[in-house]
């Protein structure tokens, strides 16, 4: 678990400096978006990525690396406004954003390691079309909660679901390097 933990850090790092740049570029524009629009963004990207483990032919010449990325980090987002909640305006500076980005990766990595050791890193033996289809398996159950005014009878909440999408990616990314 020790390689897990490492390669799971290198993934994190990438995601990481990736978000800090765009919020030197944008600020915290993202603050404003809702829960299901978060959602909605993150669902594109891993129907994209489904796209492209089906179809051999690219237009566009971004590969499933940078989808993976993309749904870290808005995942990542969805968190934080699941814990501080929806504004009118960006209110957050970098140093803030990145300290909750932080909190959160942590959060989701303890889960990860916990998860981990009860199933025996069973994803290693996982196909990445297969973490594909759990995330979008995730994300149709969040739209489900949303849609019931996040409001569950015997299921986790959205933020679990959230958790599971960064591990899973992060998990797709360490495979497809």
């Amino acid at each position: 678990m020790q390689a897990t933990s490492k390669q799971y850090d290198e993934v994190i790092t990438k995601c990481r400096t990736l978000y800090i740049n765009k919020l030197r570029d944008y600020g915290s524009a993202w603050r404003i978006l809702r829960l299901p629009s978060l959602t909605d963004q993150i669902y594109i990207k891993a129907q994209r990525i489904r796209q492209l483990q089906e179809n051999p032919v690219r237009k566009v010449q971004e590969d499933e690396v940078s989808e993976f990325i993309g749904i870290i980090n808005y995942a990542i987002m969805a968190l934080i406004q699941l814990e501080k909640g929806i504004v009118e305006q960006p209110d957050l500076s970098v140093e803030e954003a990145t300290l909750l980005y932080d909190k959160h990766v942590a959060i989701t990595k303890s889960l990860m390691e916990d998860k981990n050791h009860d199933y025996g890193e069973a994803w290693r033996e996982m196909r990445i079309s297969s973490l594909t289809d759990l995330i979008l398996q995730k994300l149709l159950r969040v739209k489900q909660i949303e849609d019931n005014k996040g409001k569950t009878l015997v299921s986790e909440g959205i933020d679990a679901n959230y958790h599971d999408m960064v591990n899973y990616s992060v998990f797709a990314l360490i495979k497809l390097t």
